[in-house]
């Protein structure tokens, strides 16, 4: 028998109580076979990406393309939201030394700090 490439809307029901629906797809990360799942487009997120190992996973239940992104919608998974890298920066810019000032302003930064 050959095998199939598994591509399915799914449910999938993960460990931890939490569910995410959407495209379902076998993808090969770092020599690891993992699920990926393409959540459509939600009137609340843009459309993302999720890709999890097989021990995260509880349930995968195949469904229609039109149930999962209803299902989708309800469940109103967000992608990850980038870190506010900004404010961690300004923070910690705030923690260098005033003499780490040159006299025409620009700061010397020294890249062995811990703080970079």
């Amino acid at each position: 028998m050959e095998n199939e490439k598994f591509d399915l809307h799914c449910i999938v029901e993960l460990f931890g109580h939490n569910r995410i629906a959407g495209r379902c797809t076998e993808q090969n990360v770092a020599g690891t076979n993992m699920l990926r799942v393409d959540v459509p487009e939600t009137k609340k997120n843009k459309a993302f990406t999720r890709i999890l190992s097989a021990g995260a996973i509880y349930a995968i239940n195949p469904v229609s393309e039109d149930i999962a992104k209803a299902v989708a919608e309800t469940l109103n998974v967000a992608p990850i939201t980038p870190y506010a890298i900004s404010e961690m920066v300004k923070d910690e810019i705030l923690k260098i030394p005033a003499h780490s000032t040159s006299d025409d302003g620009i700061m010397d930064v020294d890249f062995e700090d811990p703080l970079f």
